[in-house]
């Protein structure tokens, strides 16, 4: 599967997110390009097959599957990734647990711009019609992501948009095969390789609803069953750093925009559904 989100990804979101799914020595090339940027921008593609131990051919193809021409124009991108993070200064720890704290946050700010690095208008529209045409919406998510999945029912809810949510897996599925044509199974997974979560969207699929996934990489189980998916890289490095430090906060910042553009699209019908959630929370608040 090669790069389709933006053209104007950076190189390692796009090794982020299509690692896990490339062939082994493909694999090896994005791992090495990912290590030494810098490194990269200096070598031939004969040069850097030899580090790896692949054959040049193999060099071209992972820069191919990356979503680029050949190699020259990969080591372009790298210098512009490179030249855009010189620009935003040294992200560096003072040795205090505020200051480690204070690193995280300027490194999570500086690669902000990854989280849409594999959205494209068209993925977007698709979601956002089908959510605000669907009869009956289901929304998955288990693991880590759990607690994406009930932030997102509460604000479709708040915009208008009921949508439903069950914790227990054999539950979902269970719901997922009743929903039938019209209905949408909204499927959010970091991994997207979360046997549960996979089941679940087979069943929804099996009864003729759209499936439409959220997840962190571009080619994975989940991929395969939605009829529509939001690539979303993961704000670490390396697929290796993501196992080690799992966020999900590049796609929770996606799921508020989402949400944010269904009830813009809900028109007048948004606007009522915000205005009355506006009413209570004021109901509700006592000085």
């Amino acid at each position: 599967m090669a790069w389709e989100g933006s053209a104007d990804a950076p190189p390692t979101a796009r090794i982020v997110a299509l690692a896990p799914s490339m062939h082994s020595g493909e694999r090896r090339v994005a791992a090495a390009v990912a290590e030494d940027l810098a490194g990269t921008v200096e070598r031939t593609a004969q040069e850097v097959a030899e580090a790896v131990g692949v054959g040049r051919a193999t060099v071209i193809r992972a820069a191919q599957t990356l979503g680029y021409d050949g190699f020259p124009q990969l080591r372009v991108a790298v210098a512009g990734e490179l030249a855009l993070s010189a620009s935003s200064g040294e992200l560096t720890a003072d040795g205090t647990l505020l200051g480690s704290l204070r690193a995280s946050f300027d490194r999570f700010a500086s690669r902000i711009g990854h989280t849409i690095a594999g959205l494209t208008e068209e993925s977007l529209e698709t979601f956002v019609r089908a959510l605000d045409s669907a009869g009956r919406v289901l929304v998955v998510a288990n693991g880590l992501s759990s607690p994406l999945a009930l932030d997102l029912v509460l604000r479709l809810s708040s915009a208008g948009r009921p949508a439903e949510l069950l914790f227990d897996p054999l539950a979902q599925r269970i719901a997922a095969r009743q929903l039938g044509e019209g209905s949408v199974c909204l499927v959010v997974s970091g991994s997207g390789a979360n046997e549960e979560t996979i089941a679940v969207a087979r069943a929804a699929a099996g009864s003729g609803a759209s499936v439409l996934a959220m997840t962190s990489f571009a080619s994975s189980p989940i991929t395969e069953v939605a009829d529509a998916a939001l690539i979303v890289p993961p704000v670490n490095d390396s697929f290796r750093d993501e196992l080690l430090h799992t966020s999900r906060a590049a796609l929770m910042l996606v799921t508020e925009a989402l949400v944010d553009a269904v009830t813009t699209r809900r028109g007048d019908r948004g606007r009522d559904a915000r205005a009355a959630v506006l009413a209570e929370l004021g109901a509700a608040i006592r000085e």
